[in-house]
């Protein structure tokens, strides 16, 4: 995709975004952290990084970006927003985002994301992002988003695109730290965080059909 599609594409999803209604569940623990001004590691699974992307624009997060070439698109998108970047991922670059995200942290910067990204599988979270939060007493905050209506792609994480003028629903897991319980067992705690959202987001139907 050339640069001058993926502004374009960026400039759409925004129009696209800005249509949404978003009804948050459980934000009370997500603004204490927030307001703290204590570092987070915010986590959320692929699927659901469009609507969580938008929700938190504009607060300083630096988003752990993959170096594939649809990172390229997604970096634009992310600085559109208000977001830094930090490239890398578990398979291309994994060293240089984990000292980025460790870096960011230990600076006071609050660091997004996909524990599960960019490859899947879906929903099985790896340790990276558990790590640069127990190196840095980082607080782990997982959030999930779903919308009504909504359409999901045919890819390995089934991504979420929310309709135009669809409800979003953001949820947020219980924050907690990695230093406190140890890195194999923060990783198995994330997973059942972000599920805990996941279940916290979900509609009484699932109106989002795959789409090519």
């Amino acid at each position: 995709m050339s640069a001058m599609r993926m502004q374009l594409a960026a400039l759409l999803a925004r129009q696209l975004a800005r249509s949404w209604r978003i009804q948050v569940i459980g934000g009370e623990e997500w603004d204490a952290v927030e307001s703290s001004g204590a570092p987070y590691l915010l986590l959320c699974w692929h699927e659901a990084l469009l609507p969580v992307m938008w929700h938190h624009r504009g607060r300083g997060i630096a988003a752990v970006i993959s170096e594939a070439m649809d990172g390229e698109y997604l970096t634009r998108f992310a600085a559109s927003l208000g977001y830094g970047t930090i490239r890398g991922s578990s398979t291309r670059g994994g060293r240089r985002a984990y000292a980025g995200a460790v870096r960011s942290l230990a600076d006071g910067i609050p660091v997004g994301i996909t524990p599960d990204g960019p490859r899947g599988p879906r929903r099985v979270a790896k340790a990276g992002a558990v790590l640069a939060a127990a190196r840095t007493g980082a607080l782990i905050v997982p959030v999930h988003a779903d919308a009504q209506p909504g359409w999901r792609a045919r890819s390995w994480d089934r991504f979420l695109v929310p309709a135009p003028f669809a409800k979003v629903r953001v949820a947020y897991g219980r924050p907690f730290r990695a230093d406190d319980i140890g890195s194999r067992t923060a990783v198995a705690q994330a997973a059942r965080e972000l599920n805990a959202a996941a279940r916290g987001a979900a509609w009484p139907t699932d109106a989002a059909p795959p789409t090519a």
